[in-house]
């Protein structure tokens, strides 16, 4: 297991970390508690404790605020899940800053590709990611997709993000503005929306 990991934030009473096992009750309540809010997938709080190692946490006086998961799905791609900041924390920047420590820790575990599934692809396109076609993540497809209830009608998007060792996202101003399920306005050149800060 890797040493635990700690990310100290602008903010000095807001700290992203690692979780570790004593974590895992306030994850998976948080999750709970915004599962409609987040369109989150249930989990069960032995699927978080046996997956706590993957998490990344936001914590305020050791309070949990808000969490993410960097879950393979191949060698190569990998998967932002279970992402969700408390309602109170909401607007402070905590979620791109949860993506951008999974991407670091993704390009340094040796993933390509950092995927998400969502209703609202806006908040990853200003991170750099990129809108593609389901079938382009076929490991999503296989692992979980096809024994969805919702499979093919479930309304989320496929959003994209090439890693490389190194290097971390910011949020950047957004590439395309989301509208009615397509992107319009003036497109950049991907290499402009990932905007990389060396490590």
């Amino acid at each position: 297991m890797n040493a635990m990991r700690q990310y100290a934030s602008p903010a000095a009473a807001l700290v992203f970390r690692q979780a570790a096992a004593p974590d895992a009750a306030a994850i998976h309540r948080l999750i709970v508690d915004n599962l409609e809010a987040g369109h989150l997938l249930p989990r069960t709080l032995d699927d978080v404790t046996a997956n706590i190692a993957r998490f990344t946490v936001a914590v305020v006086e050791d309070a949990v605020i808000g969490c993410a998961e960097l879950a393979p799905l191949s060698g190569v791609v990998a998967e932002v899940r279970s992402l969700v900041v408390t309602e109170q924390s909401r607007g402070q920047h905590i979620g791109p800053r949860l993506v951008s420590h999974l991407a670091t820790d993704g390009a340094a575990r040796g993933f390509s590709t950092l995927c998400a599934f969502t209703h609202d692809p806006s908040h990853f396109v200003r991170l750099g990611f990129t809108i593609v076609p389901h079938v382009w993540v076929p490991e999503k497809i296989e692992r979980d997709c096809r024994s969805c209830a919702q499979f093919r009608r479930c309304g989320q998007y496929a959003v994209t993000l090439p890693l490389r060792d190194g290097a971390q996202i910011r949020p950047a101003q957004p590439a395309a503005l989301i509208h009615g399920g397509r992107a319009v306005g003036r497109r950049r050149p991907n290499v402009e929306r990932l905007q990389l800060i060396p490590a």
